[in-house]
């Protein structure tokens, strides 16, 4: 009789539910057992005198029979295949769970029949052991965790709310979350439209001044729409006509003047038909004033007008533009009228007392550089003046007057001791180092219609020379040189130009009586002052 609870293969099957399966033997317990049952059951045979009859036993559990290469390759490659199909699964069985229950929310709490089949279905798949897995295996595999209330996947189980009813648990998040969402982005709508429409209507509470210029900027710069150099020129031509009159041309002046005055001007410009006077020229002085009765379109300008007799007076003339773009449609709309000359005011005076004249170099520049350089500049001479002016002097050290005038005699020379300098004591230069200058010329025979007119002009240069190895040479040259005295000279507060200067500085020349000249000088030319030294200190 087979004693079928002893295999080990079928311990515990068969028995009864109710009661507890009996304890598992171990690997070497059902060894024992199986070898007992198969001497039980085996038929007798007759054995050799002197053998014994010996079971074979299957292999131990422990110790696996030895396996090909192949074998373990298939092996891996089935266990590799059944993981995959189990993890397949279990995807599976986790996104039909999820249709499921979204299902159940749409439907009201009702699910189907054949969603919750699948995902049963899917679940068992996934939770079967694979095929071709051997005992060992489902022997070794873990067991499954127990189900939590926050699980996901197939095995997660869930409540579907009654009609009306609160999401589950596990959708509790996702509903706070999106009310959140609709909750912020509401607000920040509500905010960006509240912004928008404060730019739009709203204005700042900080004041800006504008971009664009007022009219004190306007009078201030002279910035104006209004054409006035074309009407300066046309206000020059009708002073030009109406300060010009003589008894001969009385209806030609009056026919010309109808061209540039409205109709309710004086055609002869408040003259009786008495008298003649000529006008040598007639300029605007700059000055415009607005015309109140025509805004942008009309101005004043002042005209002076200089007579052939030498008079000199001021012509107020209001002249209105009807196109300021174009220029044109210009017309005097008014009498004129005389005013004086712009006044004139006294002239400060330059302070020099710091400024020191070396004496020694201006000798030297006025013999040995100045003398030679001012005739090869009158002439244009390019050949001589190289040997005068450095390779980098400016055009006006190189051009020349061109012949314009002749006969140059270097009057006066100052030359400036650099700054530091202290009195009394020899000014050093370095190498390259420049000088400024002072020079006074006097021209003769030249600048009068008249030639054979011994005419003498005296004029004043400001040059710049610099030191070089080989001498002193010119760089630049300017006209014109200030008056250090200021003041004016139509009263008779004016200063004395002989006062004395002060401490360090240099004496302005006096003027001297005429006398004979001498040396190269024209006739008729005063003495050349001599210039004065520099006062030492006490």
């Amino acid at each position: 009789m087979t004693d079928h609870s002893s295999s080990a293969d079928g311990a515990g099957e068969g028995w009864p539910s109710q009661q507890p399966a009996p304890p598992q033997l171990s690997a070497e317990a059902a060894r024992s057992q199986v070898a007992a049952a198969w001497v039980r059951v085996a038929p007798q045979s007759n054995v050799p005198p002197g053998q014994v009859a010996v079971p074979s036993l299957p292999p131990r559990a422990d110790r696996p029979a030895a396996e090909s290469k192949k074998d373990k390759r298939e092996q891996a490659k089935a266990e590799r295949k059944a993981e995959y199909e189990r993890k397949r699964a279990a995807r599976k069985a986790e996104y039909e769970s999820k249709q499921a229950a979204r299902a159940s929310r749409k439907g009201g709490g009702k699910v189907s029949a054949s969603a919750t089949s699948a995902a049963t279905t899917a679940s068992a798949e996934a939770a079967a052991p694979t095929a071709g897995a051997g005992p060992s295996a489902a022997q070794d595999a873990p067991a499954p965790a127990p189900a939590r209330s926050g699980a996901r996947g197939p095995d997660a189980r869930f409540d579907v709310p009654r009609p009306g009813g609160r999401l589950p648990s596990n959708g509790r998040s996702t509903h706070v979350a999106l009310r959140a969402t609709l909750l912020i982005t509401t607000c920040v709508f509500a905010l960006g439209s509240c912004g928008v429409t404060g730019l739009v209507i709203g204005r700042s509470s900080v004041s800006v001044k504008p971009a664009a210029l007022d009219g004190k900027d306007l009078d201030r710069y002279r910035l104006t729409d209004f054409p006035v150099q074309s009407a300066a020129v046309f206000a020059e031509e009708y002073a030009s006509l109406c300060m010009t009159y003589a008894p001969e041309n009385t209806d030609k002046r009056r026919e010309s003047l109808s061209r540039y005055i409205s109709a309710g001007v004086d055609r002869d410009c408040g003259w009786n038909g008495k008298g003649k006077q000529q006008v040598k020229q007639a300029n605007w002085d700059g000055t415009v004033e607005e015309l109140p009765e025509y805004g942008k379109n009309g101005r004043y300008l002042n005209i002076q007008v200089t007579y052939t007799g030498g008079r000199t007076t001021t012509l107020s003339v209001p002249v209105y533009v009807k196109d300021l773009a174009g220029a044109s449609g210009l017309r005097v709309v008014g009498n004129v009228g005389e005013m004086p000359l712009p006044i004139r005011d006294t002239a400060p005076a330059l302070e020099k007392s710091e400024e020191i004249v070396d004496q020694e170099l201006s000798a030297q520049l006025r013999e040995q550089v100045l003398a030679g350089y001012f005739k090869a500049w009158a002439a244009s001479d390019t050949t001589a003046l190289t040997r005068f002016t450095t390779p980098d002097a400016t055009p006006a050290a190189v051009s020349g007057l061109a012949g314009a005038l002749t006969a140059p005699v270097v009057q006066e020379v100052q030359a400036l001791a650099p700054e530091g300098t202290e009195v009394g004591k020899k000014p050093t230069y370095t190498q390259g180092q420049a000088v400024p200058a002072r020079v006074t010329v006097v021209w003769g025979g030249g600048g009068a219609d008249d030639a054979k007119a011994e005419v003498a002009l005296k004029r004043s240069y400001r040059v710049t020379v610099v030191n070089t190895a080989q001498g002193w040479f010119i760089k630049d040259i300017h006209g014109g040189v200030m008056d250090p005295t200021g003041g004016r000279a139509d009263t008779p507060s004016t200063a004395s130009p002989t006062a004395a200067p002060a401490s360090g500085a240099s004496a302005p020349p006096a003027p001297a009586a005429p006398s004979a000249p001498s040396g190269g000088a024209s006739p008729g030319l005063p003495a050349s002052p001599k210039p004065a030294a520099s006062a030492p200190a006490p």
